[in-house]
């Protein structure tokens, strides 16, 4: 698809619906669709997409300005007829290739009621791509925009439902509120938040991010971490059994990612890493437990993380796997209450030492299965976890666009095709 965008101001302007385009065009065009975003203000901003800058959309350019004051007074300025006609021939040759368009708030707010009858104008004849009203703010239900607003067009095209137009709302109160205002029954109304992108958040160095992408494991539905070397004492298989009893119990998809290198001091390591490998394959986990030292970009070339890659991926982590045999300390377990990581762990005085009553520790002896069940219970409890999985699975930017923004747009496309 060929997508339009357009708003009064687009990146790298700062705010919450410019935020919205940048993901919007940057995960669409990613995904092999043009993207053109007209806006008064802003600038190019992504490899890919074409930025086109219109001041007759935008709410600053003096003849808007003007256009708005006299506007907002509740009378139309002469020339109000002549900058819609130009505002119409301007945004038919920027968008006129377009499939489909998304304009933001234009259809609601009246921060540039000219581009409003433009886009209606267009709308209602069939000129032009299908348009998308993505709804932010509604300025008939503001009590600080009434003195604005007044009877008649053009500020009654926006308090009333246009014919042809696909209606979005980035929540469901927000949908309640647009069906109030145009007497709609909330089903009219579709709902597609703004999302969130985890490798901004977390601050991914590019290795870290590099990994995250190649293991996919934002899909996961749990990652647990053992951030360890591949040492015998470190006891790694038991964190596969436990891992392989999770998934089973629980149908999960669930990961298991080793961060550290074989121990550098026993040349047995290398042989305790490929019975690790047989193992992960006999337990069919060999798409779910990632050892970063196999994970370099250059085959046979060995990655190895630094400490404050290990501690992006604590961030990243839901709970923490310290299967060891023995062990003097335990720094991991401290690293684990710092990041707020619920921790399963062998049973070993120095973890019930430095842990106290708060990590769940188990004999080694124990069945997997009843320690997957621990974990399960523990996990199923953490209200914490539960909404990182629930912003994972439904509010990436990535998802959004996935599974709601292109449906949407498609049927956009498919409505205006059937003549609907």
């Amino acid at each position: 698809m060929h997508i339009g965008i357009v708003h009064y101001a687009a990146p790298p302007v700062v705010g919450g619906v410019e935020l919205t385009i940048f993901h919007h065009a940057r995960i669409l065009a990613g995904l092999g669709h043009q993207v053109t975003v007209v806006a008064g203000q802003g600038d190019s901003f992504l490899p890919g997409v074409l930025y086109q800058a219109e001041p007759l959309v935008g709410s600053r350019s003096k003849a808007i300005a003007a256009a708005g004051r006299i506007l907002a007074a509740g009378e139309q300025p002469a020339n109000f007829e002549s900058l819609v006609s130009q505002t119409q021939m301007a945004l038919l040759t920027h968008l006129g290739p377009c499939d489909v368009v998304i304009g933001h708030n234009l259809f609601t707010l009246h921060k540039n009621l000219i581009l409003t009858t433009a886009v209606y104008r267009l709308s209602q004849t069939g000129e032009g791509p299908p348009w998308a009203a993505w709804h932010h703010d509604f300025a008939w239900l503001r009590p600080q925009y009434q003195p604005e607003l007044h009877p008649g067009e053009p500020w009654d095209l926006l308090r009333r439902p246009w014919p042809g137009v696909r209606h979005v709302t980035v929540s469901q109160a927000q949908q309640a509120d647009l069906a109030r205002l145009y007497h709609l029954p909330v089903e009219a109304i579709a709902v597609i938040s703004p999302g969130i992108e985890p490798a901004d958040f977390y601050r991914f160095s590019s290795t870290v991010n590099q990994l995250v992408q190649q293991w996919d494991l934002l899909a996961a539905d749990c990652i647990f971490l053992l951030p360890a070397r591949i040492t015998r004492r470190k006891n790694i298989e038991l964190g596969l059994r436990w891992l392989a009893a999770v998934r089973e119990q629980s149908g999960w998809d669930a990961r298991l990612v080793v961060t550290g290198p074989p121990g550098p001091h026993n040349p047995t390591n290398a042989a305790y890493l490929a019975q690790l490998l047989a193992l992960r394959h006999d337990l069919n986990l060999d798409s779910a437990v990632h050892f970063a030292y196999q994970a370099g970009l250059n085959p046979g070339q060995p990655l190895l993380l630094a400490d404050a890659e290990v501690a992006e991926f604590y961030q990243l982590a839901d709970a923490l796997f310290f299967p060891s045999q023995q062990e003097g300390f335990g720094i991991p377990v401290l690293e684990a209450g710092l990041a707020r990581l619920p921790l399963f762990a062998t049973d070993l005085p120095p973890f019930r030492e430095s842990a106290g009553p708060w990590a769940a520790l188990f004999s080694a002896e124990l069945p997997p299965e009843q320690v997957a069940q621990t974990i399960l219970d523990v996990l199923q409890a953490d209200r914490a976890f539960q909404l990182r999985r629930r912003v994972l699975a439904h509010y990436t930017w990535r998802r959004i666009v996935e599974t709601k923004v292109i449906p949407l747009l498609v049927a956009v496309i498919s409505q205006q095709k059937e003549g609907l």
